[in-house]
């Protein structure tokens, strides 16, 4: 087949060349201008008639491959890809290992808890459960019977500023990223919605748009989270319709945003009438400052869990509605999973109302309190930014390290942590740094040991920074 004889006016994609490519390479596709199997020209015959480099024509041919609007055969060139509906995620939200290879190694990639008796709580609160076991666990499970368990929530978030909250206003969700899917659900509408998040977030955020088949843009931030200016201007360029924001404890940043920021990206998404997903679910004890649900109740979804408090396992989470839209939410669950499963439901009432996830939330936060203090001793002399109270830091690598390399040092000295590459966009671009969970199923002394070698490593970076 001979090549396609396609040369794009760039001109009109303002950007870097990169980019502007690619947005013409979606666009010609989606109109049908290059058709379905028809084959792009090769790299250097389009750099050649656009005037540009061939790197940036094969950075805007990856990206569409990444998209899935290319197919790329070894020795046969790059063709439109079938237009064939996508079924589904093409990458995991995380990847799983086998035991055996963590055997021995400090797993710092998640912020896994430790044992502080969770099991006896689960026991007491099953055998509380087993008791009460009556017809209702033979039929659908049911929102109105949720309303104790609605109301424990308001208790249990008490210690944030988060304005007006009743019973009334919680959807129960299983676990935080399903809370992001069903906001999505309530909220995206149109072919290919937008939704914004920071430049560096949380991956669950654009795999759950991705789902909702939604296009996903990065906003630049500071040592503060969100730049307004940079906000308002995605605002005004994609037209956007969901903001995703953590303003207490970015992941993987731990940034945490001041009262005057809250108040300009709350004025911003009242502007552009923009729905806010707050994510809380690294929440912070004690928070003095008003949440963007607090400052914008008519708009900001308010999303925790108890996975990074209690349990993982038990994937329980929720959230506060905006003013009003309680019962969306919840009708928006309905629609999704009826409600949650009764055991479940059962579990986590008996662990608020008894007192227990308190009392686990407060041995949790002693052991994570150690960890940090170990963390901050060997490593506190590079560039390394925590917060009191969250379960990972975030540390900026010396000059003459690569996020990858020392990524891959790490594992081969037995410690395994996330890259900054891994919390960006695509397209987007990520500092040379890497972020340390409190990861508390890790015995301490492997813990601390694995603390060592990282900081042995980053007293050797492979290449030696120039002499000033």
């Amino acid at each position: 087949m001979t090549g396609t004889i396609w040369t794009p006016d760039l001109t009109h994609f303002p950007g870097p060349k990169y980019l502007a490519l690619s947005r013409a390479l979606r666009e010609a596709v989606r109109a049908g201008v290059l058709a379905e199997g028809s084959q792009l020209p090769t790299v250097r015959d389009l750099a050649w008639h656009l005037g540009v480099t061939p790197g940036t024509v094969s950075r805007a041919y990856a990206l569409a491959t990444q998209e899935g609007l290319l197919a790329a055969t070894v020795g046969r060139g790059t063709f439109v890809a079938a237009r064939a509906p996508r079924l589904g995620p093409t990458q995991p939200l995380f990847v799983e290992r086998e035991p055996q290879y963590l055997q021995g190694r400090a797993d710092l990639r998640a912020p896994q808890l430790p044992d502080v008796g969770q099991g006896e709580a689960f026991r007491a609160a099953l055998l509380a459960a087993a008791e009460s076991v009556g017809p209702d666990w033979i039929d659908y499970p049911s929102q109105r019977a949720e309303a104790p368990l609605r109301a424990a929530i308001v208790d249990w978030v008490s210690d944030r500023v988060l304005g007006a909250v009743g019973p009334d206003d919680i959807a129960l969700t299983a676990g935080g990223q399903n809370a992001i899917n069903l906001i999505f659900l309530c909220c995206l509408r149109g072919d290919r919605p937008v939704v914004l998040t920071e430049e560096l977030s949380y991956p669950g955020f654009r795999h759950a748009a991705r789902l909702a088949r939604a296009d996903v843009v990065g906003v630049e931030t500071d040592a503060e989270g969100l730049v307004p200016e940079a906000l308002e201007a995605a605002c005004r360029r994609h037209g956007a319709q969901v903001l995703c924001v953590t303003t207490e404890a970015q992941n993987p940043t731990t940034a945490r945003m001041g009262l005057e920021r809250r108040q300009r990206i709350a004025a911003i998404a009242r502007h552009f009438d923009l729905q806010v997903i707050e994510d809380d679910c690294y929440s912070l004890t004690d928070s003095n400052l008003p949440s963007l649900r607090a400052l914008a109740p008519e708009r900001v979804w308010h999303v925790g869990s108890l996975s990074k408090t209690i349990s993982a396992a038990l994937r329980f989470g929720y959230v506060v509605c905006p003013s009003g839209m309680g019962e969306t939410g919840r009708l928006t669950a309905q629609h999704a999973y009826f409600a949650l499963a009764k055991p479940v439901s059962d579990i986590a009432l008996h662990l608020f109302t008894s007192g227990a996830a308190a009392d686990l939330r407060r041995k949790g936060a002693a052991d994570l309190d150690a960890r940090l203090a170990l963390t901050v001793q060997h490593l506190g002399r590079f560039d390394l930014v925590w917060q009191p109270g969250l379960r990972f830091v975030f540390l900026r690598l010396p000059q003459g390290w690569r996020a990858s390399t020392f990524t891959r040092e790490a594992e081969g000295e037995g410690v395994l942590l996330r890259s900054a590459d891994e919390y960006t966009l695509i397209h987007g671009r990520a500092p040379q740094a890497v972020r340390l969970a409190l990861a508390g199923n890790v015995p301490l002394a492997r813990f601390e040991a694995g603390l060592r070698s990282l900081a042995r490593l980053l007293d050797r970076p492979p290449y030696d920074p120039p002499a000033v």
